[in-house]
Formats: structure tokens, C-alpha cells, sequence
């Protein structure tokens, strides 16, 4: 587990393009439940797909706080979705894990059986992990939050996003190659 804050915050003040590649592989879970992390999104204050893009207001203050901390919103007033913050107005979105830990827990959250699809799109991830707003500019480095970086690079295969319409075309979107834990192929 990842408890050293200084680290921590080294690891996620950078670009969140290369944060969310580093993320790939790394084992991530909450109060004893989780897996690895095998898709991620990357957004920047930069970019027009990105919810810090026009600066803060009082939805994506989180996206401005401190790097290693997280920022967790509802999409289309439905689903939960769980970001990483890193550089300010910059995060990665978890879109897929493959689940290790608590399985059984998981699979109670999600009503299904299906393993391959417990953790599969950002929506999941979060109804599978308990993820609520609760959780919203919580550090990763506090409990019942955990994190565990790969020590070897990953086989990583990159494409556009997935449910954008502005900035679509950019490929910050990645994956565990081979993984059939991935939301969408790449």
C-alpha cells in the first residue's frame, strides 16, 4: 500500500496522460475491496472534454485540490464516477478494474454474477466498490482507501475516450492490453 504522502504526490503532480498509464496494472481498492486497475481516462484543465476546463465552481473543486486525492461525481445523474486527481484541474478516470478482492461483495452491489463484468465501465467500478460522493476530495492515502503501483511497466494499448463529443478524438483513453476486463476494446 501506497501511505507515504510525499511519494503519493510526487506519483500524481505530473501530467494525468502519463499518471493514468502508470495507473495501469496497479491494485486499488476500498475497505477490503478492489483489484487492478485496467482502463483509465486522462483529463486536463486544458482540455474542452474536461470538467475543470472552464476552472472550478463548486462541482469540480476536487479536480483543484491536492494531487493523490480524489474526485468523484455523478454522470447523467445516475452513475457514480471515480477520478484520481493529479496536476490541479487534471485527474484520471478509472473506467475498469479487474476485480481480486471482495468479489462476493461485489457481485451482492452489483445484483450479477458475471465477474468479467462487475468492474467493467466507470459506473460499475463505483456501484461495485461502494463509490459515493461521500468519497469526494478524500486523499488516497487515508484509509479505507489503498493503492499499489506495478513495479514493472505494463503492456498498454491506447485509443480515443469513450462518451465524450468534444475532444473525442484524443487518445487518452488506456488499457491492459488483453485484458477482457476492459469496458470497451481498444
Amino acid at each position: 500500500m501506497l501511505r507515504d504522502r510525499n511519494w503519493m504526490n510526487a506519483f500524481f503532480d505530473r501530467p494525468a496522460h502519463t499518471v493514468a498509464v502508470d495507473l495501469i496494472g496497479a491494485a486499488f481498492g476500498i475497505a477490503g475491496v478492489g483489484g487492478l486497475i485496467v482502463e483509465t481516462e486522462a483529463y486536463s484543465d486544458e482540455d474542452p472534454a474536461s470538467h475543470s476546463y472552464k476552472g472550478p465552481t463548486p462541482q469540480n473543486r476536487a479536480m483543484f485540490g491536492p494531487p493523490a486525492s480524489l474526485y468523484v461525481y455523478r454522470s447523467y445523474g445516475i452513475h457514480w464516477c471515480l477520478n484520481f486527481v493529479c496536476r490541479s484541474g487534471s485527474a484520471v478516470l478509472i473506467r475498469a478494474l479487474e476485480p481480486t478482492v471482495g468479489l462476493d461483495l461485489m457481485r451482492l452491489r452489483r445484483g450479477m454474477d458475471n465477474t468479467v463484468l462487475l468492474c467493467s465501465g466507470p459506473g460499475r467500478v463505483c456501484q461495485a466498490l461502494a463509490v459515493t460522493g461521500d468519497l469526494n476530495g478524500c486523499s488516497l492515502a487515508e484509509d479505507p482507501l489503498h493503492l499499489t503501483i506495478p513495479v514493472e511497466p505494463q503492456t498498454v494499448s491506447t485509443g480515443p475516450r469513450i462518451g465524450i463529443t468534444k475532444a473525442a478524438d484524443v487518445p487518452w483513453r488506456f488499457g491492459l492490453k488483453g485484458s477482457p476486463f476492459l469496458s470497451k476494446k481498444l
